[in-house]
C-alpha cells in the first residue's frame, strides 16, 4: 500500500514537472521576441523649430517600405527609423522638403508616398478603383436587365397539357 502511495505521488510530480516544463518551453518563443534586441537608438533632436516641423511632416508623408500601410512615424521598422534618420540628416543639412522628397522617391519610387503623383506609372492606381466600380454597375444592369426580360417572358403560361392535369387533380379533391 505504501509503495502504491509512493508511486502516485512520483507520477503525479512528474506530471506536474513535465506541465511546467511545457508552459515554460511554450513562453520561451513569446520571451525571445518581446522588446528591442539591440541598443535602443538616440532620440533625434533638432535645434531648429521649423526643421523640426519639416521633419514630422515628411515623416508623415512618406510610407513605410516594410510596413506598407503606416507612415515613418508609426512604423517600428528598423527600416523605418533609418529613413526617418536620413530625413532628419538631410534637413539638418539644409535641403528642403521637396529635396528629402525627390531623393526618397528616386531611390525608393513613387512607392514610398502615401500621394503618389499621377502619371504613366501610376494610372491604374488612379483609375483602377473607377474602371472597376463602371465594371460592377454595367454587370449590375445587365443582370437587372435579363431578370426583367426573363419576367416578361410568358414562361409561366401553363401548356394545354398541363392545364388539363390541373383542371382533373383539382376535380378529384
Amino acid at each position: 500500500m505504501l509503495s502504491m502511495t509512493m508511486k502516485k505521488n512520483s507520477t503525479s510530480r512528474l506530471l506536474g514537472l513535465s506541465s511546467i516544463l511545457f508552459f515554460i518551453l511554450c513562453l520561451l518563443p513569446l520571451h525571445l521576441q518581446a522588446g528591442p534586441r539591440g541598443q535602443p537608438k538616440e532620440p533625434i533632436v533638432f535645434e531648429d523649430a521649423q526643421i523640426e516641423k519639416d521633419y514630422l511632416e515628411l515623416s508623415e508623408e512618406l510610407r513605410c517600405l516594410v510596413c506598407q500601410n503606416q507612415n515613418l512615424i508609426d512604423s517600428n521598422a528598423e527600416l523605418a527609423d533609418d529613413l526617418r534618420r536620413e530625413v532628419a540628416k538631410m534637413l539638418k543639412q539644409g535641403k528642403n522638403k521637396e529635396q528629402v522628397t525627390e531623393f526618397m522617391v528616386e531611390r525608393y519610387g513613387d512607392f514610398v508616398l502615401y500621394d503618389p503623383p499621377f502619371k504613366a506609372q501610376t494610372w491604374l492606381l488612379w483609375g483602377g478603383p473607377f474602371v472597376l466600380m463602371f465594371f460592377g454597375i454595367f454587370v449590375l444592369l445587365k443582370k437587372i436587365k435579363a431578370d426583367k426580360d426573363e419576367k416578361h417572358t410568358d414562361s409561366s403560361a401553363l401548356s394545354e397539357q398541363e392545364k388539363e392535369k390541373l383542371q382533373a387533380i383539382l376535380k378529384n379533391k
